[in-house]
Order: structure tokens, then sequence, then C-alpha cells
């Protein structure tokens, strides 16, 4: 089985337990995700499957879409909902007009520290799990890029959360639409927005709207896949191959082409010949190869998706 499916990932399941889940309804081993969504977090999370697993590596640097709400009065150790108050609540009401001020200050190209608790390695350790022991946890400011940041609404006098010292102080949550480059933590951005308005602040929720070319409308819930695997349909659920790296021009193979590429041998396509890198399939669906540009016309199998054993990819 090679496919790439999108799941509507719920919350309070890690991305890894949803590969593991995916493992078990479709009996295939190797299954692994585009990038990693934290157990809070809802939405869009790209699984490949099978042989097209070795198209992680074209998905490195995918920006991705959110939607989310920021609650200010108070900080957490985690930089969202499900952390430890660090700091004392304090009753706070900002208006729109402040938050969207605040808001520009994050928009382009920033320096960014990320969370303590995040996969981030501290002389090779993840982070995490520095932090889940309550040690010291330094990590270096990183350049991220956020595209678009966009304060929808505020409301004020929300209801408490109930975590804070003074269990009696309301806030206010702002909502929130952001377009970000790969590598950006909504989390740090929440938290340094409270840090800067010296009330504090976290994510309360997250949902991922887009990753790369893939948005909701592409996604599943694993109920509706189990229900698929049952009525022997799975295929329904998946991304049409031609659909994936929209960004690379495609090119439909004969046999003999087809053949030289599964077996590694260089192939000429003289009307490719300002691509870097081309889509190669057979049929409608088949894609085969991602291959790249060696000289002039000259293309040489970066991957083979068909031919070859399957890899493992890694799915933390």
């Amino acid at each position: 089985m090679n496919a790439v499916l999108i799941i509507d990932k719920p919350g309070g399941l890690t991305s890894h337990d949803v590969v593991n889940r995916v493992r078990r309804i479709l009996r295939e081993k190797s299954v692994g995700h585009l990038g990693t969504l934290d157990p809070l977090a809802t939405g869009v999370l790209p699984l490949v499957i099978g042989n097209l697993t070795r198209l992680a590596q074209f998905y490195t640097s995918s920006e991705k879409t959110y939607e989310g709400t920021i609650r200010f009065g108070f900080s957490t150790d985690t930089y969202d909902a499900e952390g430890e108050a660090t700091s004392p609540a304090q009753a706070i009401n900002l208006s729109l007009e402040q938050v969207r001020e605040l808001a520009t200050r994050f928009r382009g190209l920033i320096e960014q520290i990320p969370p303590p608790f995040s996969a981030k390695k501290v002389q090779g350790v993840p982070a995490y799990k520095l932090a889940r022991k309550h040690a010291q946890v330094s990590l270096k400011p990183v350049q991220v890029e956020i595209k678009e940041f966009e304060i929808t609404q505020v409301n004020a006098n929300v209801v408490p959360d109930l975590r804070a010292a003074e269990q009696s102080s309301p806030g206010s949550v702002a909502s929130f639409r952001a377009r970000v480059a790969s590598g950006t933590y909504m989390r740090s951005v929440a938290h340094d927005m409270g840090q800067l308005l010296g009330c504090g602040a976290y994510l309360e929720s997250l949902r991922r709207t887009a990753a790369g070319e893939f948005e909701l409308a592409d996604s599943h819930t694993l109920e509706q896949l189990e229900a698929a695997v049952q009525t022997g349909h799975p295929d329904d659920l998946f991304i049409h191959p031609r659909k994936l790296l929209p960004q690379f021009p495609s090119v439909t193979a004969n046999e003999e082409m087809t053949a030289r590429i599964r077996t590694g041998r260089p192939v000429n396509l003289p009307e490719l010949s300002q691509a870097r890198l081309v889509k190669v399939f057979t049929g409608q669906r088949e894609l085969i190869a991602i291959a790249t540009r060696v000289a002039g016309t000259l293309f040489h199998a970066k991957i083979v998706l068909a031919g070859a054993a399957t890899p493992q990819l890694a799915d933390n």
C-alpha cells in the first residue's frame, strides 16, 4: 500500500498515537507523518504510507496555516492550556485594537525561543524530557517567519481558568489566524505576547487548517478511516497522487522510460529542461519516481517509489 492520507487529528492524541492507530487500522507498518501536532492541537496531519514515506524529505519546509485562541492573564510552563500556571493570574480586559497592534510585532522574520516543552534538543536530549524533570532548559533563539497573523476577535471577561492562584480572575481571549513557515511555534507566540503585555498568556487552542498543499477539506477522521477499511474502500480517502508536490512538474512515462527509471538509469526529458525536479508517473495514478536534472535535459531518479524495498520513517 503506497498512499498519502490526511487525518483530522483529534485533541488529546500525540502525532505518534495517530500513526500507531493508522498502522493498526491499515495493517501497514510503514506509516509516518509530515509534521508533528501537539496533543492539544487538532486538524491537518498528513500521513505517508508504504513507499511514499520517501516523499517526507520534500515536505520538511512546508508552510502551515492555523486557527486558534490565546488566553491572556497568566502564563504556563508548557506555553499552552495543558501546563501548570507559572505566574499569578491578573484581571485584564484587552481591546481588539490593542491585541491587533501587538500582533504586528510578530509578523515577518522574527527571533523566537522554542518552548521548553518541545522536541528541540539540549546537548542531544529533547528539551521536553528535561522540562518534565524540572531541569533548567535553555534554548537558543531561532529565526522563524510568520507570513500572516490576524487577530479576528477578542472576548473580554471570559470564564476564569481555575488553575491560577487567584481563581476568580477573568482574562481576555483572542482568536487568530496565522500562516507560518516550518519550525514556528504558535505556543511561543502566545507566551511572548503575554510577556510583552506583562500579564502572561498561553495558547488555549490550536487547529491546523493547512499543511503544504493539504487542507482540512482533504482530511478524514480516524473513525472514517476505520469505516472505509471495513467496507473495503480505504483508497477512496487517499490523496490523488497527481495532487502531490504541485510545485514540481510531472511527466507520464512510457514503458521504456519506466524500465530505465526503475533500474536507476537516466532518461531524457527535453520538454522539462528548465525544471530541477520532476514527478514521474505511469498511467494516471502511479507515482514511480522523483527525478532530478543532472545535465541539460538529462534526468536521473532522485528517489524511486516503485520496484524497491519499503523504508521505515521516523514517526515521532
